[in-house]
């Protein structure tokens, strides 16, 4: 049913006027009374189609009608039980914003995908409605100052609400996403990853000057090792040493580099031992 055909008019007067009484009589009973639960079931049976009303102004926030429904009773439910004609005020008056509060707190406290701060969730509700108000009023998106204004919050927090909205419904990465060449992808296949070529690309930068300050003899033995690949009794034939001492020279370039890099000391043995194959 569509709660926005519920709202009271003047043919719910006699109905809303039995309900009353009967909440006026049930405020009079004692706990135990055998008349209170029929009793209360009737008044809040008569009520909710004025609960649905109210849960209805709530339909464009992301939540199923059957669980506003289902959060707005529980709110009316409340109201009936906590009812009391010494607050000299109407039922309804004092209803309304039971149930609705008791809406706001279901979508503060289950439906953000996200946790975030309840002030934040606040905050983000605040933004909302500022923000469709001065939409209207301007005739255009309002800027994060006017709506800190508007909000009496700082920007920093407009911002902070912003962003904050953004965690209020979350997507599945295996979400279908239309490609323009007509190829079917998943959200998650279009989300960057860390590239590790990055990395080797800030090791070679940052490798330059340390192996221009190599010697001239340390950087031909770099080059027959690396990048002609050659073991080290092959070097040793190339620089006129024996393969133990080319073992030697490496660990010892190696470990140089290695502390003009800032890496920690203790893995010079390790690569020599490597190095000897």
């Amino acid at each position: 049913m569509d709660g926005t055909q519920d709202e009271p008019g003047l043919d719910r007067v006699g109905a809303y006027a039995a309900a009353l009484a009967a909440l006026r009589r049930l405020a009079t009973l004692a706990t135990g009374d055998p008349e209170r639960p029929a009793l209360r079931e009737f008044v809040i049976g008569e009520y909710m189609s004025y609960a649905r009303y109210v849960a209805a102004r709530f339909r464009r926030r992301g939540e199923s009608w059957e669980d506003l429904e289902q959060v707005a009773y529980v709110g009316l439910v409340k109201a009936v039980d906590s009812y009391d004609e010494e607050y000299h005020t109407t039922f309804l008056t004092y209803a309304t914003p039971v149930i609705a509060g008791e809406i706001k707190r279901h979508f503060r406290d289950t439906t953000w995908d996200v946790h975030v701060p309840r002030h934040m969730q606040e905050l983000s509700g605040a933004l909302r409605q500022a923000r469709e108000s001065l939409a209207q009023k301007l005739g255009r998106d309002p800027t994060v100052t006017e709506l800190a204004h508007r909000m009496d919050a700082g920007v920093d927090e407009v911002v902070d609400a912003m962003d904050a909205s953004v965690v209020y419904n979350a997507t599945s990465l295996d979400v279908a996403v239309g490609m323009a060449d007509g190829d079917g992808s998943t959200l998650g296949d279009l989300i960057g990853a860390d590239d590790p070529a990055y990395d080797l690309i800030v090791d070679r930068e940052s490798l330059k000057p340390l192996l221009a300050g190599l010697a001239e003899r340390d950087k031909r033995i770099l080059l027959l090792r690396y990048f002609r690949n050659l073991p080290q009794t092959e070097i040793g034939e190339e620089i006129g040493v024996s393969q133990m001492q080319v073992s030697r020279l490496l660990a010892r370039i190696l470990g140089q580099l290695r502390r003009g890099l800032g890496v920690r000391p203790g893995w010079e043995g390790a690569e020599e031992g490597a190095e000897r194959g």
